[in-house]
């Protein structure tokens, strides 16, 4: 709902179309848009299947954040709709069929987390059910007339899995079309998403053309790579830092994060000024600074972005006890067992079974009162700490 609030005109906005920015279309369009004073729709939409959100899409949620502060309105759509209806075939695993009542879950969580980063005063919610909800037969053969099979097999994924002989559902086909129409329903001025999106984002710029709307700008940010620094993140590939994580939990995954990632999580998730990341830039180039210091202020800047200041304190107070001075933190868990090494670590939940168990001992991801253990027969006592990986803490009693 518009509440009269007027909009900023940047005269300088060439930050706000390059920093965290993939790609814009059409950029000519957008400017024109920013600079005319109107109060533009930016639509944001999400799949309830799963309910947390990492810092890959706080590049998003960034983004959207500042066109808020120049007045500009974020429309959320909740694809309550298409989750109901999952797939059936069971070929995506990404898209389960989920009841109503998962679907009200996961989207008040995600929500909780998105106004973490977005101004909850200038937001819409909508619920696709809204329109879908009233959808007949012969609304959705109207809506897949309007397109060919050619133009949704274009999309690299449909291409890719068609050319290797593996099933297509039609459920999935009609995805694009369904997350095309919200942007007529709503009446979008620009599409955010990641540069994964681009083909589902395109077919909502074409349908609006089709129906008589100004078709949508479409705006694409770059995919953040996750922990492991090879692969996006996502939950999935456990690679993640969830922003709804305690605060050092948070402050831990960042100092575990490879050094070729720095500049890139500087640039897509913090404020830290341009003109600043040119001097870590250099500094890391000419082996000036010391990559460990940088991601101490990457840590913090986060925190404090997502909890406050205070949290930030006790976060790095926490890992510097912890992982610089190798001291046993207060908050372990107790366990009481003595035995062997290998059963210890399946009873705390550490390994899910004790194959899994022997394989982190021999890797030495496992420590005994502060000792690295590679023999899987290690007998445990009363007393002793066992820290798993970088940040598991257990204690035998």
């Amino acid at each position: 709902m518009d509440t009269g609030e007027k909009v900023t005109i940047s005269p300088d906005i060439s930050r706000l179309l390059r920093r965290g920015v993939a790609e814009i279309i059409v950029e000519e369009e957008i400017v024109e848009l920013l600079r005319s004073g109107k109060r533009l729709r930016l639509k944001e939409g999400f799949d309830p299947s799963f309910p947390d959100i990492h810092l890959g899409h706080m590049v998003t949620l960034k983004k959207l954040r500042q066109f808020q502060e120049l007045g500009h309105q974020v429309v959320l759509i909740v694809g309550d709709w298409t989750a109901q209806i999952g797939d059936p075939s069971g070929v995506s695993v990404t898209r389960p069929m989920l009841s109503a009542e998962q679907v009200q879950a996961n989207a008040e969580t995600y929500m909780k987390q998105f106004f973490k980063l977005v101004d909850r005063e200038k937001t819409e919610v909508r619920w696709q059910s809204e329109w879908f909800g009233k959808f007949t037969l012969a609304d959705i053969i109207q809506l897949t007339s309007k397109f060919t099979i050619a133009q949704l097999m274009a999309r690299e994924d449909f291409a890719t899995r068609y050319k290797a002989g593996r099933p297509i559902a039609i459920t999935e086909l009609l995805y694009p079309l369904l997350q095309a129409y919200d942007s007529v329903a709503i009446q979008a001025d620009i599409e955010f998403g990641g540069t994964d999106q681009k083909f589902n984002l395109l077919v909502g710029r074409e349908l609006q053309s089709m129906v008589g709307q100004s078709p949508q700008q479409i705006f694409l940010v770059p995919l953040l790579i996750g922990t492991d620094g090879s692969q996006k993140m996502s939950k999935s590939l456990g690679n993640y830092i969830g922003i709804a994580e305690p605060p050092s939990e948070i402050y831990g995954k960042v100092m575990s994060i490879p050094d070729s990632l720095i500049l890139q999580y500087f640039e897509l998730v913090t404020e830290v000024p341009d003109k600043e990341l040119e001097e870590f830039r250099q500094g890391l180039k000419d082996e000036t600074i010391n990559p460990m210091t940088l991601k101490k202020r990457l840590a913090r800047e986060l925190v404090t972005q997502l909890y406050s200041q205070q949290a930030t304190s006790e976060a790095e107070e926490h890992f510097t006890k912890v992982f610089q001075k190798r001291e046993v933190p207060e908050e372990r868990t107790e366990v009481p067992f003595t035995g062997e090494l290998v059963l210890l670590l399946v009873k705390a939940g550490l390994a899910k079974s004790r194959s899994e168990a022997r394989r982190l001992i021999e890797q030495g991801a496992v420590d005994v009162d502060g000792k690295r253990v590679t023999d899987t027969h290690w007998k445990i006592v009363k007393g002793n700490i066992i820290k798993v990986g970088k940040r598991r803490f257990i204690e035998s009693t």
